[in-house]
């Protein structure tokens, strides 16, 4: 045995390593989280499961569940993406949390990434969790996966974006309120569960401008009609994710 052995290397880690533990802490606090759970599993499972059961929207021609599947997976995006990331990261601005990670070795944009990784993670774990019901409902699923996955990852940037800059200009206590309040403002007039042909002409127009609602109609293009690449929805979500992750790298306050 050498001198040498046991003798202490301070310094911080690799980067990667760095970024891989933060991913896996920051995964299992949302999903240890009970108002996250709720947000991110269980609100999205009850509204396929009731409207895919019951006829109580007219989602048109063929099977509700073919409808609703795409808009619940938008919704699930948005419900991690957006709101359960915007209220923990509020909260964890407010205690006090960002300030004494910002001070560790860990760099800011690798803390934040984490942070996006983790939501990634989660939005997986829904994904299979959702699709493996609408299944089970009678889902027939159509399209490209890798136009799936492009919508996907250009909504989660999206919202991401969205919920960061929330986040970091709002307090907590506001945050908390603007976001549950826009989530439920987007469920209803975001194309989830109601079409958007349900609402007036000039409506239509402003709502399909909103990320939920070109993240839902491509889902829905893609998943029921078989379209190849909706483009105009993924352009209006690639706009949507460079204003918020360039509004939220600009004006996020860490204290």
């Amino acid at each position: 045995m050498s001198a040498g052995t046991y003798t202490p290397r301070p310094g911080a880690a690799p980067l990667g390593r760095m970024i891989a533990a933060q991913t896996a802490l920051e995964t299992r606090m949302l999903l240890r989280n009970g108002e996250q759970l709720l947000l991110t599993v269980i609100i999205p499972t009850l509204l396929l499961v009731l409207f895919s059961a019951v006829d109580i929207v007219d989602t048109g021609a063929g099977e509700s569940v073919d409808f609703l599947t795409p808009g619940i997976l938008a919704l699930a995006v948005m419900s991690t993406a957006f709101t359960g990331q915007a209220i923990a990261t509020g909260f964890e601005r407010r205690y006090g949390v960002l300030k004494r990670l910002a001070a560790s070795p860990l760099p800011r944009w690798a803390l934040m990434t984490s942070k996006t990784l983790a939501v990634l993670v989660t939005e997986v774990l829904q994904v299979v969790l959702l699709t493996v019901i609408a299944f089970a409902l009678g889902w027939s699923p159509q399209g490209n996966p890798l136009a799936v996955l492009l919508l996907l990852v250009l909504g989660t940037a999206a919202f991401s974006g969205l919920g960061l800059l929330m986040a970091g200009t709002l307090k907590a206590e506001a945050t908390l309120a603007a976001a549950n309040l826009v989530f439920l403002l987007l469920l209803v007039g975001g194309g989830v569960i109601v079409p958007l042909d349900k609402f007036p002409d000039a409506v239509q127009s402003v709502l399909g401008l909103l990320p939920i609602a070109a993240l839902s109609d491509g889902l829905r293009d893609v998943l029921q009609h078989g379209a190849a690449m909706p483009w105009g929805d993924l352009g209006i979500l690639a706009v949507w994710a460079v204003f918020g992750l360039g509004a939220a790298a600009r004006f996020f306050r860490w204290e």
